[in-house]
């Protein structure tokens, strides 16, 4: 998998740029505030993903305009180049939202396009894998999941509408008429969602905890063993039971309180977990590993290596992690931005800058 090119215009701070990444390593300096990671969440886009920031999509478009574009040529070794084409619309253009073009043919919600160009990012909010929200670990597998089953998509977006649908209905619940019918039909749905859901999430889980563990066993040269634990609360084939049994909690507190959306990924190091116990050193171990990991899991799922994105990860890296993360995505393509350019002087690659949304030669 390799981006060949890609045409920005009118996306955030970005009037316009024509990047042409290298075959491996990209980097791209400036001081903060200067637009590298717009460009790098640009490149995000073209997966038919939202923005790794969590950003709306107005919020992607440069201020006055009506619409943010990027497009230009990918590459993948089963397919050849394929061009895409990814338009953010003003909620009052003629096309409001993210919408997709692949070799000049609409193809509808930019969404629609997951799996044909493949990415993994790394950035500094990553490192809240270890000790954030359980939503930030369900948001990382079901982001990689999207990019590499497309109709995993469709099922969790259909469990998410259940679960707003039923979360209203138990706010409401005394004055709905039907409500114990309705909650049944509810449930009958989210029951078959939510097996796959759990049934995918351990899939990718089982692909991506040995290697996540042996990439930590060569950062800590073995002194210390990564597991990785998926916490659900029922059992394969018993979601239907634990919402039945779970209608009078649910009642009470106004919500949904069992199924997938309530899950959790524990990292644990050495039998403890990591959320608790973990150094900053461990917990950037850690997610070094999960990241890599994940890299590795869409190669073997896909057979085409994904980009790999890295926005100012270096600088949260001692020099021994830095060094472990260059070598291991050589001969891959990587984009990566930073503010000192010191740290790879001793890397072979194209080098830019970008000043007040302008790209420029190193």
């Amino acid at each position: 998998m390799r981006l060949k090119r890609l045409i920005i215009c009118n996306y955030r701070n970005i009037e316009s740029a024509d990047f042409k990444p290298g075959e491996e390593l990209t980097v791209i300096t400036g001081a903060n505030g200067q637009g590298k990671t717009n460009l790098l969440e640009a490149v995000w886009l073209l997966t038919g993903a939202k923005s790794f920031r969590g950003a709306k999509d107005p919020q992607l478009i440069r201020q006055g305009q009506q619409f943010g574009v990027m497009e230009g040529p990918i590459e993948r070794e089963d397919r050849g180049e394929i061009w895409l084409r990814i338009t953010i619309g003003v909620k009052d253009s003629p096309r409001p939202g993210r919408t997709a073009k692949m070799n000049g043919a609409d193809a509808g919600r930019a969404s629609e396009i997951a799996g044909v160009f493949t990415a993994v990012v790394f950035e500094p909010g990553d490192l809240e894998l270890v000790k954030g929200s359980p939503e930030r670990r369900r948001r990382f597998i079901d982001a990689a999941l999207c990019q590499l089953y497309p109709g995993y998509l469709a099922t969790l977006r259909r469990y998410s509408r259940l679960i707003a649908q039923k979360n209203s209905l138990l706010k409401f619940w005394e004055r709905t008429p039907g409500a114990a019918e309705m909650c049944d039909a509810f449930d009958a749905d989210l029951a078959v969602q939510g097996e796959e859901i759990r049934r995918r999430r351990l899939a990718f889980l089982s692909s991506l905890g040995p290697l996540a563990q042996k990439n930590y066993e060569e950062i800590s040269s073995g002194s210390e063993a990564l597991g990785l634990c998926y916490r659900c609360g029922f059992e394969a084939g018993t979601l239907a039971e634990t919402l039945a049994a779970s209608r009078m909690a649910d009642r009470r507190a106004g919500f949904c309180t069992a199924g997938p959306h309530r899950d959790d990924l524990e990292l644990v190091l050495d039998g403890r977990p990591a959320k608790n116990f973990a150094s900053q050193g461990q917990q950037r171990s850690a997610v070094l590993s999960i990241k890599l990991a994940e890299a590795a899991v869409a190669a073997e799922v896909t057979g085409e290596h994904p980009v790999m994105l890295l926005d100012d990860v270096l600088s949260e890296l001692d020099p021994s992690r830095q060094e472990y993360l260059l070598t291991r995505v050589r001969h891959k393509q990587t984009i990566v931005t930073a503010c000192d350019s010191s740290l790879f002087h001793k890397a072979a690659g194209v080098m830019l800058r970008m000043e007040s949304g302008r790209l420029l030669e190193g």
